[in-house]
């Protein structure tokens, strides 16, 4: 039997040609293979994209520029100026988009517009189209009119200008009714400032001192023991009747909705306002961080939402769930035809007043 050598020279090459092919091969297949697919957002309700949201804003910093949620996917949208912060946005469970606008370049629009607005306007930044989105009411026409839209367009596709019917107002004809010197308004929250129990209502409804009642002529359940406005829009009532005070807001059919928290709004975020003139209604957050001038003053910081409102409800309660959101401030409108509503965020009135809620 004849044995054949194979020398260690060939040995070595055929080697290294294996090596070669498996690593060319290796190399066609990650050519061909698709890219991983970025995971799917979480699915979440307008409340969860609502904590969502405040996380992650507070994480990113700078490099968030807004967030809404998308009613129709069930998603939160996180705007975003990088593919780094799109990356903590996903692995968060939102959906990333990058957008070409920082916060802080809008900040300095919305100062901007601020300088040129008139009674009648309102604005924030709109997160969907990643601009100061502008609003005027129809008391705003003529000269004026013609001001805003030349000042808007100044901007540079910066921000976008819209028209509504009716007049921002304070709904001011005055959850449940409150009465002070013939005027009606709404109770908004129940709250405790220390062991004193109160409640939130509406700075345009009354003047520190005022007294209040839960009837037409009634004796006076408290006292208004602090009133913001115009800048707020924002009352604490001290109770000074051992009246009974849940934490709960009315919903006009004969049930309650127990309060447990207040939270901040989200836009796109399904919500519903408590009232004593036209009761239960609801609508979606279209905005945040709203600045509207009523004919008495600007209100900063507001809620703009799609729910109707009407005189008499200011003051009453926007909630989602078991969260308390905001306090119902003006807007135009009615609940016969639709309208615009602002709410002073509860977040915010609770730190002014040192309250919590019970």
């Amino acid at each position: 039997m004849t044995h054949r050598r194979t020398s260690h020279r060939r040995l070595l090459a055929a080697a290294t040609g294996l090596a070669a092919l498996l690593a060319g091969s290796l190399a066609v297949t990650q050519a061909n293979a698709a890219p991983a697919a970025p995971a799917a957002p979480d699915v979440l309700s307008s409340a969860e994209a609502g904590e969502l949201a405040g996380s992650l804003t507070d994480r990113l910093g700078d490099e968030a520029a807004g967030a809404f949620y998308d009613a129709e996917t069930k998603a939160l949208v996180v705007n975003v100026l990088d593919e780094t912060a799109a990356g903590t946005v996903r692995d968060a469970g939102a959906q990333a988009r990058v957008v070409e606008h920082s916060s802080a370049t809008l900040a300095e629009v919305r100062a901007q517009v601020e300088e040129f607005a008139v009674p009648g306007t309102a604005w924030s930044v709109d997160p969907v189209g990643n601009t100061v989105r502008v609003t005027v009411d129809s008391t705003v026409t003529g000269a004026a009119l013609e001001s805003v839209r030349d000042s808007v367009e100044a901007l540079d596709g910066l921000a976008t200008l819209e028209q509504r019917p009716g007049e921002f107002a304070p709904f001011i004809a005055g959850g449940d009714a409150i009465h002070s010197s013939g005027a009606r308004c709404s109770l908004g929250f129940n709250v405790t400032v220390g062991d004193q129990p109160g409640f939130l209502t509406a700075g345009h409804c009354g003047s520190t001192g005022s007294t209040w009642s839960d009837s037409p002529g009634g004796d006076p359940i408290g006292t208004m023991a602090e009133s913001v406005f115009p800048g707020g829009d924002y009352a604490l009532v001290e109770y000074s009747a051992d009246v009974d005070h849940p934490s709960a807001v009315n919903l006009y059919d004969g049930g309650t909705q127990e309060i447990t928290g207040a939270a901040e709004a989200t836009v796109g975020q399904q919500v519903q306002r408590s009232g004593s003139t036209t009761g239960l209604h609801g609508g979606e957050v279209t905005a945040v961080d709203v600045s509207v001038s009523y004919p008495q003053g600007t209100v900063h910081g507001t809620i703009e939402t799609s729910v109707c409102a009407e005189p008499g409800d200011s003051g009453g309660a926007l909630f989602s769930g078991s969260s308390a959101l905001g306090i119902t401030s003006g807007g135009s409108g009615d609940c016969t035809s639709g309208g615009t509503t602002f709410f002073y965020p509860v977040t915010d009135a609770l730190a002014a007043v040192g309250a919590t809620l019970p």
